[in-house]
């Protein structure tokens, strides 16, 4: 096989392609960093190209407004991994018991223990100010994270491991000590007066049994 020939003069053209195809990422995670920090009211684009390493022009390219900069961030971090759970679900080969625990945790080690989780206490606070920012992150986060939810509910009744429940409350029922973590974990030091006693990977497995004891078919 011929050896190429040098290839020293392309490493700076190469270094700058991935350099470009790096930038979308680089924005979004810098905009994920400022959006939890300040919220999206107060997040600047100048302040995200800035901390991206980026000219605002540059920022403005991939996305041209704040409004589609915050989509493609909860896209990236939540609402664009619901076919991979889905997939998932669809999957698993354990009982139903198994598979709503596993979700509990899978989701605190993939949303609620990193950044991604502030996005949802963002939306809480800034809804009625961006109403059309919220009804993105409702149609894009909050109803499929629901019909997942009663997915896996729905398959616990059929097999006949969970009892029949009313799927539209019972959802919240799944749903609130998630909820809790994602609002607590920011500020865990006015929330739990003693956060340093506080496990949340604990206090995930407790809920879950909390939950399971509620939901399972118990023996006459």
């Amino acid at each position: 096989m011929p050896i190429p020939s040098s290839p020293l003069p392309d490493a700076p053209t190469t270094r700058r392609g991935r350099r470009k195809e790096a930038r979308p990422g680089e924005l979004l995670a810098a905009a994920l960093d400022l959006f939890v920090e300040k919220g999206f009211a107060a997040t600047r684009v100048d302040e995200v190209a800035a901390r991206a390493g980026v000219s605002k022009g540059t920022l403005f390219l991939y996305f041209p407004s704040k409004e589609e900069l915050f989509k493609a961030v909860v896209r990236e971090n939540i609402s664009g991994r619901f076919a991979e759970w889905g997939q998932e679900l669809e999957s698993f080969t354990g009982t139903s018991d198994e598979l709503l625990r596993y979700c509990f945790h899978s989701w605190w080690e993939r949303v609620g223990a990193t950044k991604a989780s502030g996005l949802g206490k963002l939306m809480l606070s800034e809804a009625n100010n961006f109403p059309e920012l919220a009804r993105f992150y409702r149609q894009e986060v909050v109803e499929p994270g629901h019909a997942l939810v009663r997915r896996i509910l729905q398959r616990g009744m059929d097999r006949g491991e969970f009892r029949t429940v009313d799927l539209e409350q019972a959802v919240y029922l799944v749903l609130a000590p998630l909820m809790f973590l994602m609002l607590a974990r920011p500020t865990m030091g006015l929330c739990i007066p003693c956060p340093e006693r506080f496990d949340p990977a604990q206090y995930i497995e407790m809920q879950a049994d909390n939950v399971l004891q509620g939901l399972l078919v118990r023996a006459a």
